[in-house]
């Protein structure tokens, strides 16, 4: 008896099949594939756990971390988390981002690793207006889907009174604000310092000449990183490290009640997270190649990286460089 058998590949099915609407469906633009999985895994990350953020009380300031973390920890008054399981929660959320975008997008999730990738000549520069708007939007629309799935929690916490800062303050739910003792100045070095750091680990992840992560274990290996930051870099404003991140859930919570306060609040704060982070990703990414990647010992033959024009290469790419890994 002769069986068919029916062989899924990456290029589709293969085999004596008629067309179907799967068939129809699927997308082969590679800038849609790239928009679609950039803001889903965007999306996921920040649904899952994305940040933490500083508020401001009356004799301290007290940790409280982002999106769907945050609303568990804000509206259960810290009986469903803490500092540290919010931090875990985050870095799972990022590593489930670059699983689920990684092979398609390179699951950047930030504005600052794509500005990078294209300042080092990883992503053509006519690609990081879809990534940025992929990003934002994925980080609005999480912001939504958490503040309707928490809707009846936030009202209840705070009475229906949104605020952004005060003992009832519901906006660090969704953007950061800083701690009530940072400056502007020592506010911005902090987060060029994260997300320099953010950029430097990043490149020496990828780097397959010194000690990249084993194949498939690059999402473990970003939410590590992240985790380490958030633990060792997030109590003065809640590592955001990320433009797209912050301002989109920031706009959201503009619209849905909160207010021009959400841009006043922190002296302004509001630009710091969005414009520090770019020179940051630039900086950290610098230092590694100016003081390990350039440094690498020639190999009998010359590996060069691939001359094709692709507008974005997927993690397993490249051979001697950094892959465009997430934040």
């Amino acid at each position: 008896m002769i069986q068919k058998v029916i062989i899924m590949e990456e290029d589709g099915i293969q085999g004596h099949v008629p067309q179907t609407i799967v068939s129809m469906l699927k997308i082969k633009n590679e800038s849609i594939r790239v928009f679609l999985a950039e803001g889903l895994c965007t999306f996921s990350m920040m649904l899952d756990s994305v940040k933490h953020c500083v508020l401001a009380h009356t004799h301290a300031a007290r940790l409280v971390f982002g999106l769907g973390s945050v609303a568990q920890v804000v509206t259960g008054n810290g009986t469903f988390g803490e500092y540290l399981s919010i931090n875990i929660g985050f870095a799972l959320g990022v590593a489930m981002g670059v699983q689920i975008g990684g092979k398609v997008s390179g699951a950047h999730m930030n504005a600052a690793v794509s500005f990078t990738m294209c300042v080092f000549g990883r992503l053509r520069w006519k690609m990081l207006p879809l990534y940025v708007f992929a990003q934002f939007l994925g980080s609005f629309f999480a912001a939504g889907t958490v503040f309707l799935t928490y809707y009846d929690a936030i009202h209840h916490y705070c009475g229906g009174n949104f605020t952004v800062s005060g003992p009832k303050a519901t906006a660090g739910i969704f953007a950061t604000y800083p701690a009530p003792y940072l400056s502007i100045y020592t506010g911005f070095f902090d987060q060029v310092l994260g997300t320099a750091m953010l950029l430097l680990c990043l490149m020496a992840l990828a780097d397959q000449r010194n000690r990249p992560v084993v194949p498939g274990g690059e999402p473990v290996g970003v939410g590590v990183l992240v985790l380490l930051i958030g633990i060792s870099l997030g109590s003065n404003s809640g590592y955001a490290i990320n433009p797209t991140r912050d301002l989109g859930p920031r706009i959201f919570t503009l619209m849905a009640g909160w207010g021009l306060e959400v841009f006043r609040a922190g002296n302004g704060w509001w630009w710091v997270p969005v414009v520090a982070p770019l020179f940051g990703g630039v900086i950290g990414a610098l230092i590694y190649t100016a003081f390990v990647e350039l440094h690498h010992p020639h190999r009998g033959s010359t590996e060069t990286l691939p001359k094709n024009d692709h507008e974005c290469v997927p993690l397993d790419k490249y051979k001697n460089g950094s892959t465009d890994i997430c934040v």
